[in-house]
């Protein structure tokens, strides 16, 4: 028999021509030239798996010349090949098709065990195997690289480090790379949004290491992710399925990714001596784009990316219209007695009523969510700079509240003076006793209650003879007087002794009339 094993090794060699494998091999020019070719047009590369022998490689590369020893169909085999990368496709239902173009054509089809026992056999030899396991457009797996960056600050020379996180298709092995600051569940979130964009599509699973930023609990029993990541997964339309925890072969691919990754890219800038984060990111884009489009040594012509744009790219579901911002949950945060919550920087308010319950905010780069017991009650633009002053809706504050906010200086003087000249002396007073008229405004809202609930009359009443006494006013005092009737009492004591300084005069008539009753 032909010894195909050697001939595509030394094929495989430039060192050897082909009149050298002809003296080694002690086979025709022909047979030489027609192996060397079949091989090439099924993607046949050294080295070889141990186990294949001369007659699988001769069933593989020739399978006409056991047709006329066998009484089967022979299957076709890189047919198979390409409809297992469908969606839903498996080796049964392409068996049950095989069998049935077999009847058709009054051919004797192999049963099951047989057929997908030669398609394995064909699939090892070519190399073809990752379509068994891995369906193009099926699984994105993501980790962090463990190796880092250093960044230099070019004035204080103190080191800081940047972390590389890597996304691989399984399929293809395309990958992609991409240099944070920090590890934190935003970052992890947006290099996720990233890699889908750089992909052009989305994966129909998402297998991710279990780190705590989106892994909380992976047990056998239950899987329990981080609200933000589950939201991003929502988003795009994948599923989250979280490796099994120490066991590494769940995600060879990105695994072998990350350490090619470190190779190519971090290893690659390990001399280079970084003074800004920005730098350092550019760097880590270009050495991606050579990792992706570097000739993988044992398919030549064969790259991350030809391999990709071939065999995967159309097998993406489609991205959204928009790319996900990234949103973060925080815990469980009671409301104060001031309605306000906060998200870290700044404080932003919430219903009044919500005052001692507990609520949720949701953070995006641009927006702070509030939501309590799964609803969201309101939302505000996020400030991404810190304010000493609360961001407040007057629809949350309570009615008193409000009031307060729409007090102004004109308004108080206008109603005092509506009231009369003593009511708008004392409204004068408070809004310039302070150095702000602001700090006046409480004692005239004081004022006008006063004047709500004891009448205008009587305030004005106790205003005047406030001034009058003391030349200044202080609304403890005017409240006292109204409460106890000061104001009534002082009116009439003023009346009496108006009458005591007058007397009481009788008249002449009154005396004329006493005269003449003596005389009588």
């Amino acid at each position: 028999m032909v010894n195909y094993r050697e001939i595509i090794r030394l094929g495989s060699d430039p060192n050897y021509s082909q009149r050298q494998i002809e003296a080694i091999v002690h086979s025709s020019h022909h047979t030489i030239s027609s192996v060397l070719k079949k091989a090439k047009e099924i993607g046949l590369t050294w080295p070889l798996d141990e186990a294949v022998t001369n007659p699988e490689l001769q069933e593989v590369l020739f399978p006409e010349k056991n047709a006329s020893v066998s009484i089967y169909s022979e299957p076709d085999y890189a047919y198979i090949h390409k409809e297992l990368a469908k969606n839903g496709v498996n080796l049964r239902l392409l068996h049950e098709e095989y069998c049935n173009r077999c009847y058709i054509e009054r051919k004797t089809p192999y049963q099951y065990t047989q057929y997908c026992e030669k398609y394995r056999r064909w699939a090892r030899i070519t190399k073809a195997t990752m379509r068994i396991s891995h369906k193009p457009g099926d699984i994105m797996e993501t980790d962090w690289a463990g190796d880092t960056i250093v960044i230099y600050n070019s004035e204080t020379g103190e080191e800081d480090k940047a972390y590389l996180f890597v996304a691989a298709l399984p399929c293809s092995f395309y990958v992609y790379a991409e240099l944070t600051e920090d590890m934190r569940l935003e970052n992890w979130i947006l290099c996720h949004v990233h890699a889908y964009s750089y992909f052009g599509g989305v994966t129909r699973l998402l297998h991710p290491d279990n780190l705590k930023t989106g892994v909380i609990s992976n047990t056998r029993y239950e899987t329990k992710l981080n609200r933000s990541y589950y939201e991003m997964a929502e988003y795009y339309d994948t599923a989250i399925v979280p490796c099994r925890v120490r066991a590494p072969r769940d995600k060879s691919h990105v695994e072998g990714s990350v350490r090619y990754a470190e190779t190519w890219i971090l290893a690659s800038l390990r001399d280079r001596k970084f003074l800004s984060f920005d730098e350092a990111k550019h760097a880590v884009t270009a050495k991606l784009e050579e990792l992706n489009n570097r000739e993988v040594s044992s398919r030549k012509g064969w790259t991350r990316k030809t391999s990709f744009d071939a065999e995967e790219k159309s097998y993406l579901q489609p991205l959204p219209m928009r790319p996900y911002e990234p949103a973060v949950w925080t815990n469980e945060l009671k409301v104060g007695v001031d309605y306000l919550v906060s998200d870290g920087m700044n404080r932003y308010s919430v219903p009044f009523d919500l005052i001692g319950e507990f609520v949720v905010l949701r953070l995006t780069r641009n927006a702070v969510e509030v939501y309590y017991r799964g609803d969201r009650i309101t939302a505000h633009v996020r400030s991404l700079f810190p304010r000493r002053d609360p961001i407040v809706k007057q629809e949350h504050m309570p009615e008193a509240h409000r009031q307060y906010l729409k007090y102004n200086a004109d308004d108080f003087i206008l109603w005092g003076k509506s009231v009369g000249p003593n009511t708008g002396k004392t409204i004068q007073y408070f809004l310039e006793k302070d150095k702000t008229p602001e700090q006046g405004y409480k004692a005239c809202a004081s004022l006008k209650k006063l004047g709500e609930k004891y009448t205008h009359k009587r305030l004005e009443s106790a205003c005047e003879k406030l001034l009058n006494v003391t030349g200044r006013s202080d609304i403890r005092t005017l409240s006292n007087m109204l409460k106890n009737g000061l104001d009534l009492h002082i009116e009439a004591n003023a009346q009496a002794k108006e009458l005591s300084s007058t007397g009481i005069v009788r008249g002449a008539d009154y005396y004329r009339n006493l005269k003449g009753g003596d005389s009588k």
